[in-house]
């Protein structure tokens, strides 16, 4: 066996935050959820991210898109990375706990390269791939502790999670191959992206989206660093690193945010880790960087 690939370039920075920023989503959504639903926690985050890169862009003297086919390839991301994600990880963490979120959402490269074989064809199936994706799926089903008829965890709420991180999945090859090539600077993409989701999302929290009229000050300040980070300057990192590394290391993020999902879940909200949560985590990690040729078990030839 042998470690391939490394790290280099420009993009690292953002690679980091970003694993950072989306890590501790599970945490602020937890604490969002306490006088939001999760229509309104998935608003909040969008329109928050929306108005601080609209910011940033008067700052920067740039301009939204005017062709409408921008706006609708724009559109189909915010559907696949906020909208509908956002909707499902608020309405499973009802049910599940904010550090089970967070590994689930590891899965995110396995969905990306299952994606890329059956719908994009960006890579061909090799046995490395092959066997990485059957490893991932047995971390998956270690995560949930299939042996003991899943635990305590709602299937309802596990369907969904695995639903969301299939978006994210899609999401990743679906902008490579049709939003990267605009060659529009990143915080226009962002901004456009999450202006649509806020909209998108806009009558489903007019509808259902305050929890409780009990606003205090760390759920309020939550909301805040999920809407302005993890849902504002995140999706510019997440191009960045897209345009500059590809889609397949983008995707990767997701190994540095469920070790800091687990750490906020322990020590701000003193959830309960049984030992195979972790231990799938790694197994799903493992399978995923076997996928990605970074961890070479077959050699070709």
């Amino acid at each position: 066996m042998r470690i391939s690939g490394s790290l280099k370039g420009s993009w690292i920075s953002a690679y980091v935050a970003l694993g950072l920023v989306w890590g501790c989503s599970f945490l602020f959504i937890e604490k969002g959820l306490t006088f939001l639903t999760p229509y309104g926690v998935a608003f909040g985050r969008c329109a928050l991210g929306a108005l601080t890169l609209i910011i940033l862009l008067k700052v920067r003297k740039l301009s939204l898109p005017k062709k409408a086919s921008t706006w609708f390839k724009l559109w189909v991301v915010s559907l696949l990375l906020n909208s509908i994600p956002g909707v499902l990880f608020a309405r499973a963490q009802e049910d599940v706990t904010s550090i089970l979120a967070g590994i689930i959402n590891a899965a995110t490269p396995l969905m990306t390269l299952l994606v890329m074989f059956i719908a994009f064809k960006e890579e061909k199936v090799g046995l490395n791939q092959v066997f990485g994706l059957a490893v991932g799926a047995i971390g998956i089903l270690t995560v949930f502790g299939v042996w003991k008829g899943l635990g305590d965890n709602s299937v309802t709420a596990i369907v969904m999670l695995l639903f969301a991180v299939l978006c994210y999945g899609i999401s990743f090859p679906y902008s490579k191959r049709n939003i990267i090539p605009l060659k529009l600077p990143p915080e226009v993409l962002a901004t456009t992206q999450l202006i649509l989701a806020a909209v998108t999302l806009l009558p489903l929290y007019l509808l259902d989206g305050i929890r409780r009229d009990e606003f205090k000050l760390v759920p309020i300040l939550a909301m805040l660093a999920l809407g302005i980070f993890g849902s504002g300057f995140a999706y510019i990192w997440n191009f960045k690193v897209i345009k500059e590394a590809g889609s397949a290391i983008a995707s990767t993020v997701t190994y540095i945010t469920p070790v800091v999902a687990v750490f906020m879940g322990l020590i701000f909200l003193n959830e309960p880790l049984t030992w195979n949560e972790p231990v799938g985590g790694v197994i799903v990690l493992l399978g995923a960087a076997i996928s990605q040729n970074r961890l070479v078990i077959f050699r070709r030839g």
